[in-house]
């Protein structure tokens, strides 16, 4: 074989490899059958010395070659999409990080919870003391509105003034009261009944106000403690019936919850988007492919300025 032959050879060799690395990135059937029938009159030229070995040259320049710079040219379209995708993935991620070490310990919540259960029992106690003998002696425990300044942000739901206005409503002939408190007279006997046994439901806020709602540990009765009046009504769940009680995140772990679930998303559309081609590109190597699989195609190759002229116009396209 003469040098010159050898060198064609060789260079067909290196344009069959490049769209093989092409086909395997984009992983996209029309591509591979492009890149295997390129094997294939690579190799036809390989095996019969008597073939023009300037033609196989000639393939390479007017298809090959046009095919190879399209397809690169859209992979780096893609992936500087896709930079763009991951740019926005690691400003969620350093949020999430960022709001991460500011949420409250959940095991926290719990516990404290726990915690401002027994004190508005032991304060519920010495409020019916106070009711029954007169007594002066300040009812609440100590620190009792800590619970709720540290944990309303996060954990309480949000509540309309409507919804508030009607929660707080109560005639006075239907409460106790005293300097310190005020309280359903329902309330009071429900909590003698069941021993001032009671534990932390939800929280409620609208705008600054704060409403704590406990439940009775033996049956379904809910009363609100609502701190801005010293105020302890029986209540209704259903004047808030959209709100999810069984959800517990706080606010900032729903949105780090959103912003993991959305950078999910992203990461799909990013592995999408790398490999994706403009159906008319598809289409049009979908045609070149027909065309270099003509039988006849060699005998044509100068006749395929057309075609070569065509993936030439769609480099210039705004496609990608």
């Amino acid at each position: 074989m003469d040098e010159y032959r050898s060198n064609i050879l060789k260079k067909s060799n290196a344009e069959i490899n490049r769209l093989q690395l092409l086909s395997v990135f984009f992983d996209e059937e029309i591509i591979y059958k492009i890149f295997l029938r390129t094997q294939v009159i690579h190799q036809l030229f390989v095996k019969n010395d008597d073939l023009e070995i300037e033609k196989l040259d000639l393939f390479h320049l007017q298809f090959t070659d046009s095919v190879i710079a399209l397809l690169r040219k859209i992979k780096k379209s893609n992936e500087k999409n896709v930079a763009l995708i991951y740019d926005e993935i690691d400003l969620n991620e350093a949020l999430i990080d960022k709001m991460a070490e500011t949420l409250n310990d959940k095991n926290s919540f719990v516990q404290d919870k726990q915690k401002q259960s027994l004190k508005i029992n032991q304060s519920l106690r010495r409020l019916y003391d106070n009711l029954s003998d007169l007594s002066t002696d300040f009812p609440f425990s100590k620190n009792i509105n800590v619970f709720s300044a540290k944990y309303a942000n996060e954990y309480y739901f949000d509540l309309t003034s409507d919804q508030l206005a009607k929660l707080i409503n109560f005639e006075g002939k239907n409460v106790y009261s005293n300097a310190y408190a005020t309280i359903e007279r329902k309330l009071m006997g429900r909590l003698c009944k069941f021993d001032f046994r009671t534990e932390f439901h939800l929280g409620l806020k609208s705008g600054e106000l704060i409403v704590e709602i406990y439940k009775f540990l033996d049956n379904k009765t809910f009363y609100l403690f609502f701190p801005g009046r010293s105020l302890f009504l029986l209540c209704d769940l259903s004047v808030f019936k959209d709100i999810d009680a069984t959800n517990t995140l706080s606010e900032r772990e729903k949105i780090v919850q959103e912003l993991a679930y959305k950078n999910d998303k992203l990461k799909s559309n990013a592995a999408v988007l790398k490999t994706a081609i403009a159906k008319e590109v598809q289409d049009l190597l979908e045609s070149s492919y027909q065309k270099i699989s003509d039988i006849s195609f060699l005998n044509h190759l100068n006749n395929f300025d057309v075609q070569s002229n065509i993936l030439k116009e769609m480099l210039k396209t705004d496609l990608f």
